[in-house]
């Protein structure tokens, strides 16, 4: 039978296990769920998939060096996934108003849009270091 420290270590063990299971499984859930067709027979992840191919080429050299500087508070470990969500949202904007180019003001845009409210407070820092006037943005956030 166990006793003792090794009783408590098998213990701490356990729910150490049980709680990174749960941890790995919730996002893995979330993925899945994105990962899941609409009514229209393409899921979330496909249709961020096709604006981000379908805008490539009205991307430019300024606006990629802004969006890489916007997405630089994002932890490195999360930075390649919303790099592309915020990129798929800017092609989707883009291609909905026929843009000819992707400009600044797309970019700033797309961002607010695909990102969550409680980060609008780094985006809004990185305006103001980046020396750009965030009023005509107001609505969006």
């Amino acid at each position: 039978m166990l006793q003792g420290w090794f009783l408590w270590f098998i213990l701490l063990w356990v729910f150490i296990l049980v709680g990174l299971f749960a941890i790995g499984g919730f996002f893995m859930f979330r993925k899945f769920l994105k990962k899941m067709p609409k009514e229209d027979g393409k899921s979330v992840m496909d249709w961020e998939e096709h604006y981000v191919n379908e805008s490539r080429h009205l991307w430019n050299g300024e606006e990629k060096a802004l969006l890489e500087d916007l997405v630089s508070p994002v932890p490195e470990l999360f930075r390649d996934v919303a790099r592309h969500k915020i990129a798929g949202k800017i092609g989707e904007l883009a291609l909905k108003e026929k843009a000819a180019k992707i400009t600044q003001e797309l970019v700033i845009r797309g961002y607010i849009q695909a990102t969550p409210k409680r980060d609008h407070k780094f985006l809004r820092k990185k305006l103001f270091e980046n020396r750009i006037d965030v009023t005509p943005y107001e609505h969006l956030f």
